[in-house]
């Protein structure tokens, strides 16, 4: 396997004694006050405003990208994973698909995730064996396998227009969202609930929090450091801390993206072993 590949190594951090938050430059970051009420709001439809989301979320072109994933517990970094992905939109289903390698720890190298359409699969090449996976799983930290597979949210969740906020994002910028709710509408979706704020002027996703089917709050994630990647503006990094102990956070950050061929070959259970030994 090809080790060419650029890595992010997680910086020295600095503290005080106050959560994880706070060593990434977060506080809370709390929605202000609600900007009108929603009987004054002419909102566009949630449907489109998820799927222009998703546009911004999953790139239109096949590429392939870096994922490091480097998990925190107050600041003090546990882990550390560097994954490979590929990615398409399937001509035939018109969804996107997912494939994810692991680059590093060393012992890792090998695995690998398949997400195409309802179906989700990992290989491990010690083994020589696949099983099916679902996408609540954890892969490190915070960070589920859902998290990382790339999905549409557009077509695992009902969305419905809730309000209008202004909030303040990772950097502590004012932005005005589109507050979101989304229900999950397939059984494959990662999470039951979530509450999603998108930029009302670009559609870029800026937060969101994640409920399990008990409504209990998991996760919230912020999207931020975005940038030119694959054609449009993308978010570079997404913070993802636990919803009941802010001391536990894992930092996802996307580099060395590039639109490049995948066949769709690649995206068949039966190729995984062969895309092992590549």
């Amino acid at each position: 396997m090809s080790k060419n590949f650029a890595t992010l190594r997680p910086r020295p951090l600095s503290l005080s004694r106050r959560s994880i938050l706070g060593a990434f430059g977060l506080t809370m970051i709390p929605a202000l006050s609600p900007r009108t009420a929603l009987a004054d709001v002419v909102a566009p439809s949630a449907e489109a405003e998820v799927t222009k989301a998703d546009a911004i979320r999953n790139p239109g072109v096949p590429f392939r990208m870096t994922n490091t994933i480097v998990d925190y517990r107050a600041g003090v970094t546990q882990s550390q994973v560097v994954l490979e992905t590929f990615g398409k939109v399937m001509a035939s289903t018109g969804e996107f698909a997912s494939i994810v390698r692991y680059l590093e720890p060393e012992q890792d190298t090998g695995k690998l995730f398949l997400k195409n359409g309802n179906d989700m699969w990992f290989y491990d090449e010690n083994s020589k064996s696949t099983t099916r996976i679902a996408p609540q799983q954890r892969l490190v930290g915070q960070a589920s396998i859902g998290d990382v597979i790339s999905v549409n949210y557009a077509r695992d969740y009902h969305a419905a227009s809730i309000g209008e906020d202004a909030i303040l994002d990772a950097a502590h910028a004012e932005r005005d969202c589109w507050r979101l709710e989304m229900v999950a509408a397939a059984p494959d979706a990662t999470y039951a609930r979530v509450l999603y704020w998108v930029e009302r002027e670009t559609s870029r996703p800026v937060k969101a929090r994640y409920f399990s089917d008990s409504g209990r709050e998991l996760k919230v994630i912020f999207y931020k450091d975005y940038a030119p990647m694959l054609g449009a503006t993308r978010a570079g990094t997404a913070i993802i801390i636990d919803a009941v102990d802010t001391r536990l956070a894992t930092i996802m950050r996307f580099s060395d993206a590039i639109a490049r061929d995948v066949p769709d070959q690649w995206f068949e259970r039966d190729f995984l072993a062969r895309l092992a030994d590549q």
